[in-house]
């Protein structure tokens, strides 16, 4: 499993306010909030439970497949492209855009991540798609006059900002590994964002707990405060300037959001606070492709993102850690078994 923890400029362009948002913590499985990134098989879109407790609950079964991931509207897109004949990558797209609107706080455009795909035929294919950083970037950016680390520079504002990911990443997947175009699954995302949802009680606290950094910035504000006053559960939280951001992807691909008039609105932002990045910068990103790390856990392969991402090898070295213990003997999700995966 891997932990991350990332600080995204919250931007004050109207225009992009929804990309980037100051994001708290977030959790991948094999890959990473968007971001929101993707570990696919059959199952897509792992992510732990926000708790677990000494009890668990019934698993979730299901016949043909199923889509899991943060958010149950963003999991409901990706099962209707599975319904209309779409694969897992169709499904996976469709709920990472989705992931863009409704867990904006880890699954936002302006982020990054990975996707991990095996294939019937048992091939396994990665893709990095994290932010990288500006041409201009060096060593000593977040460095004072005297040489001290400033942790500020590095967790808001323009100094801040990784070159975005997210989308060049997910049109990258649906284009390569895909059977579906752009159209068919921006349609839900789109949707949520125009006409709006209601907020549940994990986002209502995660807008809440950013409302300080959001009043930083007043076109943020504008979309992610009630009038300066934190939204609250179930209040529609309507996003019309993301929605003609993700129209414009649908109309334009890449082109709608690392070219043009979106791309020159990022820079502007970015630079105007106190940020390095380019119009090139933008133009230039591309997704790589990579190995996955393998590794094994009683007579299992597994199968995860290798670097950029550690969290791969961290979960491979957990298992191999923990395959020396009986659980089965301590008991699912028991203290003992719980207080074993926290040493």
């Amino acid at each position: 499993m891997s932990f991350f923890v990332r600080e995204y400029f919250v931007s004050r362009s109207t225009a992009i306010d929804q990309l980037i948002l100051t994001s708290r913590y977030g959790l991948r499985l094999s890959a990473g909030r968007s971001l929101v990134s993707f570990c696919l098989t059959l199952i897509l879109l792992c992510c732990l439970p926000h708790s677990i407790g000494a009890a668990s609950r019934d698993p979730v079964r299901a016949r043909n497949g199923m889509v899991v991931s943060a958010d149950s509207l963003a999991s409901r897109a990706g099962l209707e492209i599975l319904k209309r004949g779409g694969n897992a990558v169709d499904a996976a797209v469709a709920v990472g855009f989705a992931l863009a609107v409704v867990h904006p706080q880890a699954g936002n455009l302006g982020g990054g991540g990975y996707m991990l795909i095996r294939f019937a035929d048992g091939k396994v294919v990665t893709i990095d798609y994290r932010e990288r950083a500006p041409a201009a970037a060096h060593r000593d950016m977040y460095l004072d006059e005297k040489g001290e680390f400033v942790p500020e520079k590095s967790q808001i504002g323009g100094l801040a900002c990784g070159v975005p990911g997210s989308v060049a990443g997910l049109l990258f997947a649906l284009e390569k590994y895909g059977t579906m175009d752009v159209d068919d699954v921006m349609g839900s995302a789109i949707e949520y964002a125009q006409k709006g949802f209601r907020l549940n009680y994990r986002l209502a606290e995660e807008l809440s707990s950013a409302l300080q950094d959001f009043l930083k910035f007043p076109s943020t504000s504008k979309v992610f405060t009630r009038n300066g006053e934190p939204y609250r559960e179930g209040d529609l939280l309507v996003q019309k300037d993301l929605a003609r951001t993700l129209r414009l992807i649908k109309k334009r691909g890449r082109k709608g959001f690392y070219q043009g008039e979106i791309a020159q609105k990022i820079v502007e932002e970015v630079r105007r606070n106190g940020g390095i990045m380019t119009e090139k910068d933008l133009e230039e990103y591309e997704p790589v492709i990579r190995e996955p790390v393998r590794g094994t856990y009683r007579g299992y392969e597994i199968l995860s993102m290798g670097p950029s991402s550690s969290g791969g090898i961290c979960l491979i070295q957990l298992l191999n850690l923990v395959e020396g213990f009986d659980l089965q003997a301590s008991g699912f999700q028991s203290s003992r078994t719980l207080h074993l995966y926290a040493e």
